[in-house]
């Protein structure tokens, strides 16, 4: 494994690679998310919606409003994984910045 730069990631090696997994130039897996997106949706759904069943009136009604948020929460962070994907398999290295 390559070392680790002055920023706290993998140096890259001649090659190109890193001393991680996910590698520049590599897209993300879309299909991967969705479904882990849908599962994660889906044992939220279920969940919240037998809890709230069970609690009922006024708690209930907080279960589901908990649940909704839950649900936006998830959705939120796996569309923030799969940008962070993009951007580092689209990443170009910045040229330094010359001063005049």
């Amino acid at each position: 494994m390559a070392a680790d730069g002055d920023d706290g990631r993998p140096a890259a090696r001649d090659d190109g690679r890193t001393g991680d997994r996910t590698t520049t130039g590599r897209q993300p897996r879309l299909g991967s998310r969705v479904l882990l997106t849908w599962l994660e949706l889906t044992v939220v759904g279920i969940t919240g919606g037998l809890l709230g069943a069970t609690v009922g009136g006024p708690p209930g009604f907080v279960v589901y409003l908990m649940t909704t948020l839950l649900s936006v929460g998830i959705v939120f962070h796996n569309v923030n994984e799969l940008i962070k994907g993009w951007l580092r398999a689209t990443r170009v290295d910045r040229l330094p910045e010359t001063t005049e």
